[in-house]
């Protein structure tokens, strides 16, 4: 594979610091370990801004954030930046009554991993008081460009000027991108066994992530699901063969009969 060259510049981060002029809360979802944290972090570096950063993984501070989140607040003081804020829904309304009062710009930054549950509490208790930005994994641009700067464009003389950006991939190496994927962990080589990275990385997912937003899913059960899923990217959607696949055919003909 090519020496990679990696950058912690994500396209995203130029409209972040737009935003946080405007906005009182900024919230960036993503999957576990696509850099959430790390972006606003180098956000804040750039900026000599030494806020106090809380992570709600911490037990400790996600009770406080549940049982007091009036008090968490207080503690923890804006300018702050709360990291897996989904941990604590009851932040976002006294979030809320911050911003009422007249927060300033940028006071919140919030990340989460759990998106459909975080978009779903953002837009209910702070509905046009908070950016909501999603972050993907690290695309070709960011992982193996030279290092630019400015963000990802499709205009047509962007596109052409990416030749003088970018390297040449072979089609070898254009397989083993997709193979690698684009998770900053392994792209910037901290992780170099790919195989225990994304093994763990999905046990990780399955037990934390689903098993909070499915209450009593079977883990093994699901763990195939997404291995047949996986399996059948580029496909047209066939939840028959899926279910076949996971041994779940006497469901998806009660939920889908023909």
């Amino acid at each position: 594979m090519p020496v990679i060259c990696f950058s912690r510049i994500r396209d995203l981060k130029s409209k972040i610091t737009e935003l946080i002029k405007e906005y009182s809360a900024i919230l960036i979802t993503g999957a576990r370990q696509v850099g959430k944290s790390t972006l606003f972090e180098t956000i804040m570096k750039e900026q000599g801004d030494e806020r106090e950063i809380v992570t709600l993984d911490d037990l400790e501070a996600r009770s406080l954030a549940k049982k007091d989140p009036a008090m968490f607040l207080q503690i923890h003081e804006p300018p702050v930046m709360i990291d897996e804020v989904q941990y604590a829904p009851e932040l976002f309304s006294y979030i809320k009554i911050a911003i009422d009062r007249g927060a300033a710009p940028g006071s919140f930054y919030l990340t989460g991993s759990q998106a459909f549950k975080l978009m779903d509490l953002a837009q209910e208790s702070l509905s046009g008081r908070v950016a909501i930005l999603r972050l993907p994994p690290l695309s070709q641009h960011e992982a193996y460009g030279k290092g630019s700067s400015k963000p990802f464009s499709i205009d047509l003389g962007e596109l052409k000027k990416r030749k003088n950006t970018h390297v040449n991939a072979s089609l070898d190496e254009i397989y083993e991108r997709i193979w690698a994927g684009g998770m900053p962990g392994l792209i910037s080589g901290k992780y170099t066994d790919r195989d225990v990275y994304y093994s763990s990385y999905i046990q990780t997912y399955i037990e934390r992530d689903v098993s909070e937003l499915i209450q009593g899913v079977d883990k093994l059960l699901f763990r195939d699901f997404i291995r047949s899923a996986a399996s059948r990217i580029g496909e047209v959607l066939n939840v028959h063969a899926i279910a076949g696949d996971v041994g779940c055919i006497s469901l998806i003909q009660a939920l889908y009969p023909t």
